[in-house]
């Protein structure tokens, strides 16, 4: 059996994508070593890192590849929330299965989704 335990984006500019997510996460990282170009959050039961990687260049190539999502009841209210951070908006909220899901991406370009609670 697997347990989905984190998520990491590596970037060359780990500072911003940092100050991004302390942002959306409304709160500083939970581990933090800029030493070593690394920055990671818990988010609900899993764990969201941003670490410093030589292989990046610009922007995410394929950002819809994979997307991370983060649910929430306040589907609306996170968009707009975010937006006004900085997200990038992808896909204004749009209703689907019952709920909402809005897809933006972050300032490397990754794209990540707001969604409604599953079951």
């Amino acid at each position: 059996m697997l347990d989905l335990n984190s998520v990491m984006l590596g970037s060359m500019q780990p500072l911003v994508l940092a100050a991004f997510y302390e942002k959306v996460f409304g709160k500083p990282a939970d581990m933090a070593d800029q030493e070593n170009g690394f920055w990671g959050w818990q988010v609900g039961n899993g764990f969201v890192g941003i670490l410093t990687h030589s292989e990046m260049n610009g922007n995410a190539k394929e950002p819809g590849r994979v997307m991370i999502n983060f649910a929430t009841p306040q589907v609306k209210e996170e968009f707009e929330r975010i937006k006004a951070l900085g997200g990038a908006v992808i896909k204004e909220p749009y209703e689907m299965g019952g709920g909402f899901i809005a897809t933006l991406a972050d300032p490397d370009g990754n794209y990540f989704q707001l969604m409604n609670p599953m079951g």
